[in-house]
Order: C-alpha cells, then structure tokens, then sequence
C-alpha cells in the first residue's frame, strides 16, 4: 500500500495512505511546507498502526500512547471518557493537526489548512481568512462561516449518519468549531451520538462489531438507516444534541456547533463567524 501525492487545482496537495486521504493548502512559503507535510505523513499511518490496539481501547488517564498523533488522540477524547469513548474519536482531526504542524514548523505561511475528509486543521496569520460553508451529505447548503487569525478556533469537523464512521446517532450532520481539529472531531462525534431519538421505531440499528469486526464502538447499536420523523421528533432529537453542544462551549471545549436533521437545524455560538447568516434556524 503505497503513500499517493498528487497536485490539484488552486496550488493544492493531495496525500492518500490507506485510510487516509488529505487536501492541503497552504499560502506563503508554500513548496518547503507541501514538502514538510509530506515528510510528516509519510509515516503516519504506520504510527498509528503501532499502537492500534491501544487507541481502540476506552481511553483512560494512565494508559497513555506514545506516538505523537496518538497522544493527540488520546489528549482530545480525555474530556468525553465514559467507559466507552476511545481515542479514535479523534483520529482523523489529530492527523490533520499533525501534519499542520510540521508545515508552520518548516516554513512562514500566512494561511493553511489540512483537510482530512472534512476534519479540518488550521492556521491562520495576519489578515488571511478561512471561509467554510455549512452542508448536509445530500448536497445541502445552508451557509457559510468566515474564520479569521483573531478568532479562536482552529479545527473544524463534521460527524453524523451518513458519515466515514458510523454514529450512534441520527443527525444528518453535526459541524463543530473548536480549539483544535482533534477536539472539533471527537466534539463533533459525541454531540452527533446524542442527537438521537432512543427506541423510536424509524431508527434501523445493529451492533457495530457485526458490520465491522475490529469497531472501536464494541456492540454499541449504531445507526444504519432512518426512515420518517415527524416535525415534533426531529426537533426533540436535535435538542439532545443541542443541551451536550452546550455543555461542552461552556466548558471551553468547543466554540460553536451546527445540527442538523430533516431540514431543521440548531446553531450554537456561530454569530460572529458568520459571513451569510442562517437566520430562519433557531439559535442558542
């Protein structure tokens, strides 16, 4: 399985490994970091591989790993540990973190970002912008958000059904903001469990070790399938998800939150990134 490089269009760098398939950009000294980021990637995957018993496991205080990305794991799931969450809650932010990393330790840039299936890490300096539009996976845009070198975050996810994992949930889409990409994608995944409507009979489940047999998630029912909601469920089920949104900003664990189910979405904390506002949708 070899490591994939590629250019794209608008001075871009695509690197695929398996896995895990990144879209990097970056403005500046742009060649000695597409180099550095390449260098970083390169090994991983085979990091990660090392201790993949390890990150599968309920993430507990003393059991930590020793691989950079995997510290990074570990470090951004210590907040939601339950007995069940494991550092592969933030697998795909910690990545991209990574390799962010050893682009601004190698070269000046002035905008970056390392985009890991929608799990974004990213540097912003100066008066460079960040602009990133709030979608559904059926294609669904319901705005945009512009992120500036003034605003804290620096990490942006997406989880929910219909995504690369698997949810225990039913949102259509939970978009995160938050300090870093690693904590954005273990946020976006916890918030995007509990947006969920608990036994209705819409809701098509099965055991995650029975559709893959090394899932992190054990037997925990995951969601497969979801048929009609009535208007009334749809917003109970998103203001689940909104109360644990909730939790975490008022803990500084994240900036802000987009859910959304069935044409109906709950925003938190998002005003001030807003470049086109969604004003028909509630806000918290």
């Amino acid at each position: 399985m070899s490591i994939q490089v590629a250019r794209l269009p608008g001075n871009r760098l695509h690197l695929q490994h398996g896995p895990i398939d990144l879209v990097i950009g970056a403005n500046g000294a742009r060649e000695p970091a597409f180099a550095a980021a390449e260098d970083r990637f390169a090994t991983i995957l085979a990091e990660l591989t090392a201790e993949l018993d390890l990150l599968r496991r309920p993430v507990t205080a003393g059991d930590v790993p020793k691989g950079a990305v995997a510290r990074r794991m570990h470090e951004a799931a210590r907040p939601f540990a339950d007995g069940q969450t494991t550092p592969m809650v933030a697998v795909a932010g910690a990545v991209a973190e990574t390799v962010l990393a050893a682009m601004t330790d190698a070269a000046p840039l002035d905008r970056a970002y390392v985009n890991n299936g929608g799990d974004i890490a990213l540097h912003l300096r100066g008066a460079a912008r960040f602009d990133v539009a709030l979608a559904t996976p059926d294609g669904g845009r319901w705005g945009s958000l512009s992120l500036t070198a003034s605003d804290a975050p620096r990490g942006i996810a997406t989880s929910g059904r219909g995504g690369r994992s698997h949810s225990l949930g039913i949102a259509d889409a939970v978009t995160v903001l938050a300090p870093s990409a690693a904590m954005a994608d273990a946020a976006a995944t916890i918030i995007a469990n509990v947006v969920d409507l608990p036994g209705h009979p819409a809701v098509l489940r099965k055991p995650a070790r029975e559709l893959r047999e090394d899932s992190d998630l054990g037997d925990a029912p995951v969601t497969l399938a979801l048929g009609p909601l009535s208007p009334e469920d749809t917003a109970r089920a998103l203001e689940a998800g909104l109360r644990r949104a909730t939790e975490l900003q008022q803990g500084g664990l994240i900036a802000g939150a987009a859910l959304f189910l069935r044409g109906q979405a709950r925003l938190l904390g998002l005003p001030a990134y807003q470049r086109h506002p969604l004003k028909e949708f509630a806000y918290a």
